[in-house]
């Protein structure tokens, strides 16, 4: 059976008989111990009375101590050199870096969570949410079909078809998809004073005219003539060309007036196409009120430059034209999806067909139709944002 270990008063008695003149070897045969370890001994504690080798034992464990010490916040340190560049936010993140140090360290859990600052029941934790296999297919087939669209036009198009999970479930969804649509926006500022023009909330109160330009593939320029009702948000016209006249705005406007009806407005730019003879003629015989916007101000035409970055967005940056032709087929297509399928979120979630149709031949808006009871809106319209049942302002 193995000795217990010697105190300090111990070893310095022993030290003491070999001076007095015992041997080394009935020293160690006396006490059990080897010739080896009396020497040992010796070296470590010969010319020490007893609290001196209290005293070195001391130290010698405080030292331990300091190494230690030393060693782990070393060894803390080269576990936060690997996470230096993983951002630790959230409980995935941190689950990420704790198995990261548990498997390139070789650190225990309880050292990495303290590390990564994680709680050992978040680690754990395993989720027992179904995998919603089918519904994370249709999520992304929809999003490749319309890139541009975010969770929540992909919302309204889901609960068409008839799904029943919530808005939050779709966007947890559509973020842990890696769908998210990434968009640059400018700082505007509003500058001087605005003089707002209230039309009547009823379809056929005001257009908004205005050109949009794109080019071929072949490098060759062509123009978009979009003229928009402010009220129902329907294109009415998109008139792809390579020139657009005053004389052909004219005669484009009188084939969507037989088709519509006469509008109670139109606004425009101070586009040449618009202030020439023949646009001025055209007003005087259909009895037009056309209304121009301040110089340098096209946000008083904002509804029809909303449609012309939605166009933009959606149609012309993710098509490739080849002809004139082709643009025809392809933007007379896309006008038929937005004024037929896509959800407008300005008119809660229709689109501006079946808003459109909320409307009395008089003017007056339905209430109570099964559409609007149907409508999939999730969320409120945001503070400060008038619906389209108000009146339709522009400045």
């Amino acid at each position: 059976m193995k000795r217990a270990r010697f105190t300090e008063e111990q070893i310095i008695a022993v030290l003491k008989e070999h001076e007095a003149g015992a041997k080394t070897a009935d020293l160690a045969r006396k006490h059990g111990i080897s010739e080896a370890t009396f020497y040992n001994w010796k070296a470590k504690f010969g010319g020490m009375d007893v609290s001196e080798a209290k005293r070195l034992k001391a130290l010698e464990e405080e030292n331990a101590k300091l190494k230690k010490l030393l060693a782990e916040q070393m060894l803390d340190a080269a576990a936060l050199r690997e996470l230096l560049f993983k951002k630790m936010v959230g409980p995935v993140a941190k689950r990420e870096g704790v198995a990261h140090l548990q498997s390139v360290m070789d650190l225990s859990e309880r050292r990495a969570c303290r590390i990564v600052g994680a709680d050992r029941k978040m680690v754990r934790y395993r989720s027992r949410r179904p995998p919603d296999t089918e519904l994370r297919a249709r999520l992304r087939d929809l999003a490749n079909e319309r890139r541009r669209f975010g969770y929540r036009r992909l919302f309204v198009l889901l609960r068409r078809e008839g799904e029943r999970s919530g808005l939050n479930r779709i966007h947890r969804l559509y973020r842990e998809e890696g769908l998210c649509v990434r968009k640059r926006r400018a700082r505007r500022k509003a500058v001087g004073t605005r003089a707002p023009i209230l039309v009547e909330a009823q379809p056929n109160a005001r257009w908004s005219i205005d050109f949009v330009h794109d080019q071929f593939a072949n490098g060759r320029r062509f123009r978009v003539l979009n003229i928009v009702d402010d009220v129902t948000k329907t294109c009415l016209g998109a008139i792809p060309d390579t020139s657009i006249s005053g004389r052909r705005v004219a005669r484009e406007l009188t084939a969507i007036v037989e088709r519509h009806g006469k509008p109670g407005m139109i606004v425009s730019d101070h586009g040449t196409e618009f202030t020439c003879n023949a646009m001025l003629a055209w007003c005087q015989d259909s009895k037009a009120d056309w209304h121009f916007i301040a110089p340098g101000k096209p946000m008083q035409n904002g509804f029809v430059e909303s449609f012309n970055g939605r166009m933009r967005d959606e149609l012309l940056n993710e098509t490739l034209f080849f002809d004139l032709d082709d643009a025809r087929a392809k933007i007379a297509a896309w006008v038929t999806d937005y004024n037929n399928e896509r959800p407008h979120s300005a008119l809660g979630y229709l689109t501006p067909t079946a808003y459109a149709a909320t409307f009395t031949a008089t003017g007056d808006r339905l209430r109570n139709t099964d559409q609007l009871r149907r409508s999939p809106v999730a969320q409120p319209t945001p503070h400060g944002v008038q619906t389209a049942e108000a009146l339709t302002v522009t400045g």
